[in-house]
């Protein structure tokens, strides 16, 4: 019997889909790198800068390794632990209809940690 590809072309749908949706929320917040007082919520405590560079890491950096599949399980981490804190912390009080899209993409990172990149990428498992 033949084996199916289907799984390995819905995995890089999956990924490529998800993450480049990811970057439309993370490419906005890089110029706030650059302003004169960084305004971003502290969730964790940690100070504005830190708390925007962790959420650069997991909005932008993360979703670019998973589009092209370079250390896709271990760039899932931080997409997910990003999606975690703005569901179950930054919009912790708020309506389920508000905290739903992070609780969306954090599925879909867990599930991207779980099965890996497929084949078509570059680690290609």
């Amino acid at each position: 019997m033949l084996k199916n590809n289907f799984t390995d072309l819905a995995l890089a749908i999956l990924r490529i889909g998800v993450s480049g949706l990811m970057l439309t929320h993370g490419i906005p917040k890089i110029e706030r790198l650059f302003a004169e007082t960084v305004e971003f919520p502290d969730p964790l405590g940690i100070g504005a800068m830190p708390s925007l560079i962790l959420a650069l890491i997991g909005e932008v950096i993360a979703p670019a390794l998973i589009i092209v599949g370079f250390k896709t399980k271990i760039a899932a981490i931080p997409a997910a632990l990003t999606m975690a804190v703005a569901a179950f912390i930054v919009h912790a009080s708020d309506p389920f209809g508000t905290k739903e899209k992070a609780l969306l993409y954090l599925v879909v990172f867990i599930v991207i940690f779980l099965a890996g990149p497929g084949k078509y990428a570059i680690d290609k498992e």
